[in-house]
């Protein structure tokens, strides 16, 4: 079964990034690279990414025949999907456990939800 893990950029999970020395950052990021790097190994993992900045999402609607793109849908969010990791895992409880190895679960939720495909 295919699990999407969604991290998420909040108020929170900013003003906890702000206390951190450079340092811990770095060490966050690699924690990030080396649990993708873990779960490649494994076989699990489908893709992973970290998204760019909201400021360059643009939304796209059709709306009778014509296309219309506006600034991204998180103009004015104070929260926004700040990457993910696709994984392919026997079940729920895996999922779960990959979702707790995330550096952001130890500020900030990390949201686990099933892959339908088709």
């Amino acid at each position: 079964m295919r699990y999407m893990i969604m991290v998420r950029s909040t108020e929170r999970s900013r003003a906890r990034w702000e206390t951190l020395s450079d340092e811990q950052r770095g060490a966050f990021g690699e924690a990030h690279w080396a649990l993708s790097a873990d779960l490649r190994r494994s076989g699990v993992l489908v893709s992973s990414a970290g998204l760019g900045d909201p400021a360059d999402a643009r939304a796209v609607t059709v709306r009778d025949g014509r296309t219309a793109v506006s600034d991204g849908p998180f103009a004015e969010a104070k929260e926004y999907l700040a990457g993910f990791y696709l994984v392919e895992v026997p079940g729920l409880e895996d999922a779960l456990a990959v979702a707790a190895r995330v550096p952001d679960a130890a500020f900030e939720d990390v949201i686990v939800q099933p892959v339908y495909v088709p």
